[in-house]
Formats: structure tokens, C-alpha cells, sequence
């Protein structure tokens, strides 16, 4: 089987390739503000994370979730805050296990760069699970 066709049949890997192209997105949009808008780093921050989420919600519901998604514009707004709600969460995991391994591990589990990888890892786990389970659940 193709790694393509790995993509196309898996729910969790399509959510991560949608979640990676947000990565690249945000961080274009975070240079965009702060450059292009002359907003400070705080304000491009949460900027640059609500365009995201928005980019990243629109992906989800094309490529991972469109057999759940939402139909109609209130319960799209409504799906779209849930989403909202759900990464912000999933950014507090991530975050939490970066500063519990940069506190508290061990080396090499202290390098920040490695702290970031498995805490990147926790919030895409525990985001795809909220999408899955809270958010786009129109079809159930």
C-alpha cells in the first residue's frame, strides 16, 4: 500500500496532514502580522491562531470529517466553536507535557526541541479525538 493511499484511508492520518499544513500556515500568517500588519508578537499570536483553526476547521471538514460535518450555517458557526474550543485545549496538552518534560525529564527528554515533538504529538492525539468524538459529529 502507497503512503498515499495510507493517507486516503486513514481518518488520523489525513487529520495530521491537514494539522501540518496548519503548522506552515500559521507560521506565514504569524510573519504576515507582525511584518506586514505591524502587530506585536502577542496580537499576531492570537491572530495568526484564529486564522489557523479557521484553515484547519475548513480542512477537516473537507478531508477528515466530511461525512460528519456539519450542515447549515448555525450548526457550521457552532461546529466552527467547537473546534476553537477543542484546539485551545489541545494546546494547553501541548503545551503541559513541553514544560513537564523541560522541567522535569531526564535528558535527552529536557531538550526543548524533543519536549516539543512529543508535546506536539499529545495535542494532535488528544485534538483529533475531541474533532472525532465532540466536534464533527453532525452524522451521528
Amino acid at each position: 500500500m502507497t503512503l498515499l493511499a495510507r493517507v486516503r484511508d486513514s481518518r488520523f492520518l489525513r487529520f495530521a496532514v491537514v494539522g501540518g499544513l496548519g503548522f506552515f500556515m500559521n507560521e506565514a500568517v504569524l510573519y504576515a502580522a507582525i511584518h506586514f500588519l505591524g502587530l506585536g508578537p502577542y496580537s499576531a499570536g492570537i491572530f495568526a491562531f484564529l486564522v489557523t483553526v479557521t484553515f484547519t476547521w475548513g480542512g477537516n471538514r473537507l478531508l477528515t470529517f466530511g461525512d460528519k460535518a456539519a450542515r447549515g450555517i448555525m450548526a457550521m458557526v457552532e461546529e466552527w466553536a467547537k473546534f476553537v474550543a477543542a484546539n485551545a485545549l489541545g494546546f494547553g496538552v501541548n503545551y503541559a507535557v513541553y514544560v513537564s518534560l523541560v522541567t522535569f525529564a531526564p535528558g535527552p527528554l529536557n531538550s526543548p526541541y524533543v519536549a516539543l515533538a512529543f508535546g506536539t504529538l499529545a495535542g494532535l492525539i488528544f485534538n483529533f479525538t475531541l474533532s472525532k468524538r465532540f466536534v464533527f459529529n453532525a452524522a451521528d
